[in-house]
């Protein structure tokens, strides 16, 4: 029987080695840690029964990924009512709905832009996601869908926000465009932004119901119904330690790949692996909050996501401090509301909100206070509402993940080439350069997120070369 080993079970190792074993592979997967999961687990904290995700949150691109979609997973999504919000100091805020129709018209002289743009590359998304979620540089299934809706996105989303006049507009795709961690005027930086809000217009920004770890638990489930085996609490951190096996797969880090492997990767490869480059990191706060958040703007608190970073102007300006290692007074904070959709993550009138700050590569202050201060500008009064609240540093997030180097939770630096290529320069990124082994973490396309297809993809390479 063919065998294989998966080193790393986030997402994608459990989405590789579910692949595997659908096609009568022999997996094990070997996980460091003690649970299962990597980015994508919740627990109880601050208050007991208080439900927290501890890194993946909201999942519009793992709704309709065509991994996920095909294993018919006994994953409950829910919406909130308003997918994500952008406030703003004069207490007006860009409001993305589901609807494409409905947040056009939310923006006023800018709503027949936001149509254009965003309205036939949202009703052809899962004819898209054939081509955008996996590697770039590849004849695509969907040549013309493609050309139309990649042309925007290799511009800077500073050049595509000059699109929008008003701030509204403006903020709300700067806000989504900064999900890249980079800073907004290198081009490329429109792509991920473009591909979220249009995924997210063609399914929604859901929640897993019960917390992000419902999805670790079902993929698991999955896994052991196929006869693969999960073994937690086995670090490898040598070639000498990994199984024989027809097919080694690692959903890991390039430069942990580099480590493990040696002098077995070829020289080129290490070369590239050891000078991939990490991305800023990100410093999350999860508060206890008596009822819900004081919003100046009450639509705001019907949002799931809400973006605090002020104007388009503002975001490129502390997306370009932290890139060189500056840390802003009033950094960009993530806030995610998932109780809204999901009230079973509460504990009576105690809500869990979820934040993080994007802060410099392995920043090694504390943020607590800037990010408190966020929530204050756009909703005063929050400070008295927190009962309680726990703090991961840049430092912690890679201890609880060690793919996030310096709190980079994306696995690397979504810059041009590393977006387009993956680890190294290469038409094969989830190739090393060693006969049945590769990559398949975050860090190769289509990137970080719960969709699972880095690990799919991956996969599916890996059993075309053995069927040769």
């Amino acid at each position: 029987m063919t065998t294989a080993v998966v080193v790393g079970s986030g997402p994608n190792g459990l989405a590789a080695a579910i692949t595997l074993a659908a096609r009568g592979v022999d997996v094990t997967v070997l996980e460091a840690k003690d649970e299962i999961g990597g980015g994508v687990r919740s627990g109880e904290g601050i208050v007991p029964g208080l439900i927290h995700d501890h890194c993946a949150a909201i999942h519009p691109m793992a709704v309709g990924s065509a991994f996920l979609s095909g294993l018919d997973l006994p994953v409950e999504w829910r919406l909130p009512e308003i997918d994500c919000a952008h406030p703003l100091d004069d207490g007006g805020a860009g409001l993305l709905w589901r609807s494409v129709e409905d947040t056009a018209a939310g923006l006023g002289a800018d709503g027949s832009r936001w149509k254009a743009l965003f309205g036939g590359p949202s009703a052809r998304f899962d004819t898209l996601a054939q081509d955008i979620m996996g590697p770039l540089l590849r004849v695509p299934k969907h040549p013309i869908a493609l050309a139309r809706f990649g042309a925007p996105t290799v511009l800077p989303a500073s050049a595509l926000s000059r699109l929008f006049r008003t701030p509204q507009a403006r903020a709300l795709f700067g806000g989504v465009a900064a999900h890249t961690f980079q800073p907004l005027h290198r081009p490329l930086t429109s792509a991920i932004g473009l591909g979220i809000i249009t995924a997210g217009h063609r399914h929604g920004w859901p929640v897993a119901a019960g917390g992000s770890q419902s999805i670790t638990d079902a993929l698991a489930a999955v896994l052991a119904d196929l006869g693969g085996k999960v073994q937690t609490g086995v670090r490898v951190t040598s070639a000498a330690q990994l199984p024989a096996a027809d097919i080694t797969m690692f959903d890991l880090a390039p430069t942990a790949i580099a480590e493990i492997l040696g002098d077995r990767l070829p020289r080129r490869v290490a070369k590239q692996f050891n000078r991939f480059r990490y991305g800023p990191g990100a410093f999350k706060v999860d508060f206890a909050v008596q009822g819900p958040v004081p919003w100046r703007n009450p639509q705001v608190g019907k949002a799931g996501t809400v973006h605090l970073g002020g104007s388009f102007d503002e975001i490129a300006g502390t997306e370009r401090d932290i890139h060189a290692g500056r840390m802003p007074q009033r950094p960009f904070v993530l806030v995610g509301q998932q109780y809204l959709a999901d009230p079973q993550r509460s504990v009576g009138d105690i809500n869990p909100i979820y934040s993080y700050a994007h802060v410099p590569q392995g920043y090694t202050g504390d943020a607590t206070e800037s990010v408190i201060a966020q929530f204050e500008r756009f909703a005063p009064g929050f400070r008295d509402r927190v009962v309680g609240m726990a703090v991961r540093t840049t430092t912690e997030m890679s201890v609880y993940n060690p793919n996030y180097v310096g709190g980079d939770i994306c696995t690397g630096a979504k810059d041009i080439r590393q977006l387009v290529f993956g680890p190294r320069t290469t038409l094969q990124p989830y190739r090393i350069g060693v006969p049945g082994m590769y990559v398949c973490s975050a860090a190769t396309p289509p990137g970080p997120g719960a969709h699972g297809m880095c690990g799919a993809n991956a996969a599916q390479l890996a059993l075309q070369h053995l069927a040769r």
